[in-house]
């Protein structure tokens, strides 16, 4: 009988990896009723105020239900995972809640395309992310979770406005403001991106509207100084966003005196550069801001009225943008200038926006390119007052903006130093009451109001005799009308406008006939103080219990994206800063360090139905299984860096997995054997291994850390290979650490490794293995040894050796005694214990 021919090598590899591998759907299925039993991850209040454990508060942004999780929340939540994971395996009590960002216009936007309730779809959604969430096996305390749209959620919401009310820190004024026509709302500035709405890609207009503001302006500069403490665990484009955004200047404020045909008027103006008053040649008022309609001459104010049709119709950002042609409008009036006593002309133009400052500038157009670029659209002069020995900008046509020498500036003519000519004009100026010194922000009052239905109602009712009064705190919640069967599509008014039995009320002062505000809260209000609910996610007595949340807080890492880089994370500092002055935190920063990840894109390119380039998350676990498409996305990258799906392998780190995973049946010794008497380079290796990874994770270089575990299978494998290695004690000390280490990153696997090594359940609270110092120092060194500067030998060679010692070992060498020949040896460099040059 001939014999059968040997398969290739390869062909063998893959039919060992069938035969010697795990189903991965069954292993799913059957861990993860484990975990619902033994709930591993459910925090104790107890642990931590005895003191017996010292707490960790791991959160991650929590999702809009608009559909089932996608491979953002898949990424993001792999990378939370891995830092939540290894606090429990570093014996802390970890605080790792999930709940839903339910409200809002994400949510009630996918409702209306999907014909359906808001309220159905939303929590039909947060069913599906509930189960792929916990198919996925994060590490979430799901005791304590919430939706936000809850009643018993959005109680406290409404608490907290009317505490905010009552400190005066929520208010509502009649004021220009971004309205997106899409859908039908008012955004904040920091929700306009690019001169579009962030949420639907809309562009952005302006409508004159009364609304509902908190005043975030009241905490701007503790904000910003605030950052310089967060610098070391923040990302620095993070905190330069917020910086930025804030946007603190010091200068002055100056009034003008505005000639109209009423009389004389007083305008004041903000400058920074106070000192270049004697060359503002005219001054510019926000087209769009009051101001201009109320000092604008009888006969141009048609030509106003038209030209503020124009303007509604851009953005903020388009209008500040500098490339953009000036366009204005005179509006008959001058101005004396308080310096110089000139008498200049007043415009009204939309480069200028009414909510910064007072809507109104001294234009200076010498030294300010738009200033510059304005002044000859409309034939306006230009007079220069620093002379920085460029060009003169009447002339080039661009702005001088740097030091100099003051000229054409009366008593600062001569002076060099810039600091000295702004205050010589600030003490004038306060002298003669036409000014004084001031410290301005980009920031504004966060505009938080919006007329939509989905949404916690605002707790005012607007009361005809007693105006704004706040709801009786034992009439909370006010709950949202169902409307089921209205028609919830947005028409530039809120829907609950139409629910008339629930709108008109009995005012709570005067018992007359009122009406409830019918606008609902941004969505960014719920998640401004979700935190601080997970600490106490039941008490139906507060909003959160104080104790517990000084306990809990502040959040020791909180990992989210980009996007929110200003938003969220900047309301959530404002809340936690008002919710200390009320005494209810102790407290200033809500995440003491932040985590921010990047996108997982494919072919280079965002994600998108259009694009045809989407990769479904589910697809993606029915193929690889949830611990692949987790370790993939751990190991793809740095978090700060972006994935490309088309870059990657699932599938790859599916066969690692595997092979893993064999390690654990290839263990022979006893659960307990001691690994001292085992093969040590294998112990070096995963100590080192060990005290990397922490150093890796606590670092957040998490790609490194699963390298390293990978090198561990590698060099365990070629251990348990070598014969009578399956019986070592090292082998089994290595392998528990691979079960722990992908226990960060592979439950399943890791799991699994853990029962067949002998182990109960479960591998995630077993404990960091002690690192052995001695492990960690190196027996030998491998010193190299040049001659002429060429390598001609390598020496093993203790790591305290001395120079001499090193010297004569390599003088010794056979491979440096030929290449030395005999000849007279001029010069010996040494550097123990890594290098010998030899010089003949």
């Amino acid at each position: 009988m001939s014999e059968q021919p040997t398969p290739p090598s390869d062909q063998r590899e893959e039919r060992e990896e069938r035969e010697n591998s795990y189903d991965v759907a069954s292993v799913e299925a059957k861990w993860r009723g484990v975990w619902d039993e033994l709930q591993p991850f459910k925090a104790d209040d107890e642990a931590v105020a005895s003191g017996r454990k010292e707490k960790r508060y791991a959160l991650t942004m929590f999702p809009y239900p608009s559909g089932d999780l996608h491979m953002g929340h898949a990424e993001v939540t792999a990378l939370h995972d891995v830092i939540a994971r290894y606090w429990w395996q570093r014996g802390y009590e970890v605080l790792n809640p999930m709940g839903w960002d339910s409200f809002g216009l994400p949510a009630e936007n996918a409702a209306i395309r999907n014909d359906a309730h808001p309220a159905d779809y939303t929590y039909g959604n947060i069913a599906t992310q509930l189960e792929s969430f916990q198919r996925y096996a994060v590490s979430f305390d799901w005791s304590r979770r919430f939706n936000t749209s809850d009643p018993s959620y959005y109680r406290w919401t409404q608490w907290l406005f009317l505490k905010f009310h009552e400190k005066g820190l929520a208010y509502r004024k009649n004021s220009p403001v971004n309205w997106c026509p899409q859908d039908q709302t008012v955004l904040a500035n920091e929700q306009v991106v690019d001169g579009a709405c962030e949420r639907c890609g809309a562009e952005v207009t302006k409508r004159e509207l009364t609304q509902w503001y908190f005043r975030t302006t009241a905490y701007a500069q503790e904000l910003l100084d605030a950052l310089d403490d967060l610098q070391p665990t923040w990302s620095d484009k993070v905190i330069n966003a917020q910086r930025n955004w804030i946007g603190r200047s010091e200068g002055a404020h100056v009034t003008f005196t505005v000639e109209t045909a009423e009389g004389a008027r007083d305008l004041e103006v903000y400058t920074t550069r106070p000192d270049t008053l004697y060359g503002a040649t005219f001054m510019v008022v926000a087209a769009d801001a009051a101001l201009a309609a109320e000092i604008v001459a009888p006969e141009r104010r048609e030509a106003l009225e038209d030209y503020l049709a124009q303007v509604r119709k851009a953005s903020d950002i388009d209008r500040l943008a500098t490339d953009r042609p000036k366009t204005g409008v005179d509006l008959g009036v001058t101005a004396t200038n308080p310096v110089s006593g000139e008498q200049v002309p007043v415009w009204a133009s939309d480069y200028v926006l009414a909510d910064y400052g007072t809507g109104a500038i001294m234009a200076v157009p010498a030294h300010d390119q738009r200033d510059l670029d304005f002044a000859r659209a409309m034939g306006l002069p230009v007079r220069r007052v620093i002379d920085t020995g460029e060009e003169n900008p009447e002339e080039s046509g661009v702005a001088t903006t740097g030091n100099g020498t003051y000229v054409n500036s009366g008593p600062l003519d001569g002076l060099t130093d810039k600091a000295t000519g702004i205050r010589t004009i600030i003490e004038r100026l306060e002298a003669e009451g036409r000014g004084s010194g001031a410290v301005n922000f980009r920031l504004r009052d966060w505009l938080l109001s919006r007329q939509r239905y989905w949404g916690a109602p605002i707790p005012i009712i607007h009361c005809p005799v007693d105006g704004e009064v706040p709801v009786p705190e034992d009439q909370l919640p006010v709950e949202l009308p169902e409307l089921r069967g209205a028609d919830l599509k947005p028409k530039g008014s809120s829907p609950l406008g139409a629910a008339a039995d629930w709108m008109h009320v009995t005012c709570p002062r005067c018992g007359g006939p009122a009406t409830r505000d019918t606008d609902t809260m941004d969505t960014f209000v719920d998640s401004s103080w979700y935190f601080l609910r997970y600490v106490s996610p039941h008490d139906d007595t507060q909003a959160f219990d104080t104790r517990l949340a000084d306990m809990w807080g502040p959040v020791d890492l909180y990992v989210g994206g980009d996007e929110h880089a200003v938003l969220h994370l900047l309301y959530a500092r404002f809340f936690t800063k008002a919710l200390r002055d009320m005494g209810l935190v102790s407290w200033d920063e809500p995440f003491s360090a932040y985590l921010s990840q990047g996108k997982v894109i494919n072919n280079g390119r965002k994600m998108s139905k259009s694009l045809g380039n989407g990769v479904s998350l589910g697809e993606q676990l029915e193929l690889y299984g949830v611990d692949a498409v987790r370790l993939t996305l751990v190991f793809a990258s740095p978090p700060e860096d972006n994935i490309d799906w088309a870059d990657v392998s699932p599938g790859g780190a599916l066969k690692f997995l595997q092979r893993a995973w064999r390690l654990s049946g290839d263990v022979a010794s006893e659960v307990g054997s001691d690994p001292a008497a085992g093969d040590l380079g294998l112990r070096r290796v995963t100590h080192k291994t060990l005290r990397e990874a922490e150093n890796l994770v606590e670092n957040h270089r998490f790609n490194v850390m699963v390298a390293r575990t990978m090198e561990l299978v590698n060099a365990t494998r070629k251990v348990i290979d070598a014969g009578a290695g399956p019986a070592d004690p090292a082998v089994r000390e290595a392998v528990e650490a691979v079960a722990i280490l992908l226990s960060l990153v592979a439950p399943y696997t890791a799991e699994e490794m853990w029962e067949r090594l002998g182990h109960e359940p479960t591998v995630a609270r077993a404990g960091w293995p002690t690192v052995d110092e001695a492990l960690l120092v190196d027996e030998t060194v491998t010193a190299v040894v040049q001659v002429q500067g060429k390598v001609k030998a390598r020496l093993e060679v203790a790591p305290d050796v001395s120079e001499a010692d090193l010297e004569a070992a390599a003088m010794a060498d056979e491979a440096v005694v030929r290449a030395i020949d005999g000849r007279p040896v001029r010069k010996v460099v040494v550097r123990a214990p890594k290098l010998v040059n030899i010089v003949v």
